[in-house]
């Protein structure tokens, strides 16, 4: 019998530098592999021991199956010719802070449970409000507002939907009379939160030309609710939609949710990152008639998922619609009222050290170093972005504010759909086919790998201009 089945420290030591090196080297190779798996259904647990083991295996065995077993059923997100859906972005200083946090292995639910914890995120929260340019009212440590980690924008939206629904069930509307409301092109985590925080209605209103919420259907929709005697309740904005990165009046809907006393929650999952740069901050304005706001770190920000930021104007609201206080949970601390319990912002009680791993990357990088990575994968979306229209075969669906290019082949939906297929099938290069609010079918190129420099952008290029038949392009 052994006294003890725990791995060695020593040991620990050893197989940790050994997966440090394993992570470094995967990094630096992974433009060397095909993007997608080709794992076909059942292969990865195939590959696995089908029983439960009973007796230890030597950790070199385990690790053996990371070459083995897992690599060939893993996706490369974290490659630089990802180009598909919005970036899940990791970085070194990041994987180092997941490092840390999962080594320290505290549960933040209360500041008592690891003070650090709750200060370094709210820290970090408010850090991004001055980034960011957000209201300076959201800050925690000045402000009626305030921020909190979340595990993605969905989790975020789900919140505030619970929130504005308990606002309004304590003033006395019926459920079942609530209405949400938001654009076609909207997430689809606002119709799934609608469900989940029992709303009796949801809305999706049209889209204008640009594919952005149409404040006069917004309105029509609210009148006609109104005059059925409804309730309107919420309406969801986004600043950047998933489709296209349509941006939403956030002003003018802010202005008509003042009016009909509505929450006005703002979705920003991806583009919010571009607000580290001053030049795009005119497209978020009107924030300040914003009830909540949600964006992710752990899309373009180098920060790896999952690790979603959340404000609320006023967190009293917040905290009084999820706050449940049983007798195991008090203590003096929060007793006092001097802290923060972030237990109470969100749905789950547990919470895991998130903000450490966005520390580093916000230390590490700097400011300067986020806008200067911003900047050049926008660059660099809206120079293929100048090929695409430059050439008669291609024309271009949706403008390209920030690092999203949407394109589709002028012969129509099949030879765009075949031509999608051809930059996947290639192993180097990864997008997303997807289709317009009206069925038109178009490709989205998502230019923000952490690892994705021009060079890459380039391939593709070269890559979908050989693809696409037809007559060359015109001359440049």
């Amino acid at each position: 019998m052994t006294d003890s089945y725990h791995m060695p420290l020593a040991e620990f030591r050893r197989h940790g530098h050994a997966l440090v090196d394993w992570v470094a080297d995967y990094l630096a190779t992974v433009d060397q592999r095909d993007i997608a798996s080709t794992a076909t259904p059942g292969q990865v647990r195939a590959g696995l021991p089908a029983r439960p083991p009973e007796k230890p295996e030597p950790f070199d065995a385990v690790l053996a199956d990371l070459d083995r077993v897992i690599l060939p059923g893993i996706t490369h997100w974290q490659h630089p010719g990802w180009f598909a859906y919005f970036p899940a972005n990791s970085s070194p200083p990041s994987i180092l802070g997941e490092l840390v946090a999962a080594g320290l292995g505290v549960q933040g639910m209360l500041w008592s449970t690891s003070p650090a914890a709750t200060e370094v995120e709210s820290l970090v929260m408010d850090w991004l409000v001055e980034l960011m340019d957000l209201p300076a009212s959201w800050r925690i440590d000045t402000g009626p507002g305030g921020g909190v980690l979340q595990m993605s924008a969905s989790d975020s939206t789900h919140t505030a939907l619970v929130v504005a629904r308990e606002r309004a069930v304590r003033a006395g509307v019926d459920v079942t009379k609530l209405v949400v409301y938001a654009s076609t092109q909207a997430h689809s985590s606002v119709e799934k939160g609608a469900r989940v925080a029992a709303f009796g209605h949801v809305r999706l209103v049209g889209v204008d030309e640009q594919l952005a919420l149409d404040p006069d259907a917004l309105r029509d929709a609210v009148d006609q609710d109104t005059a059925d005697g409804l309730m309107p309740c919420v309406v969801a904005s986004v600043i950047g939609t998933t489709g296209t990165t349509a941006i939403d009046p956030i002003r003018t809907v802010g202005e008509l949710a003042r009016a009909h006393g509505m929450w006005h929650h703002v979705d920003a999952a991806y583009a919010g990152a571009a607000m580290f740069c001053p030049e795009f901050r005119h497209l978020q304005d009107g924030l300040e008639l914003v009830d909540s706001y949600t964006f992710n770190p752990h899309k373009w920000l180098f920060t790896n998922f999952d690790c979603s930021a959340f404000w609320v104007a006023d967190r009293g609201e917040l905290i009084d619609a999820l706050s449940i206080l049983p007798p195991y949970l008090h203590d003096a601390a929060s007793d006092s009222g001097q802290v923060v319990d972030y237990r109470n912002w969100h749905v789950p009680l547990g919470r895991r050290f998130r903000a450490l791993k966005l520390m580093f990357v916000l230390r590490s990088y700097g400011a300067e170093g986020i806008r200067h990575h911003v900047r050049e994968h926008v660059r660099m979306a809206r120079g293929l972005a100048d090929r695409l229209a430059a050439d008669p075969r291609f024309k271009l669906v949706a403008p390209v504010p920030f690092g999203l290019v949407c394109f589709r082949h002028v012969r129509g939906d099949d030879a765009t759909r075949v031509l999608g297929s051809a930059v996947n099938a290639s192993g180097r290069y990864y997008v997303t086919p997807s289709v317009l609010p009206d069925g038109t079918a178009f490709v989205r190129v998502s230019v923000g790998q952490t690892w994705t420099e021009q060079r890459h952008v380039d391939g593709l290029w070269e890559l979908i201009d050989a693809s696409a038949g037809g007559s060359k392009r015109a001359p440049r």
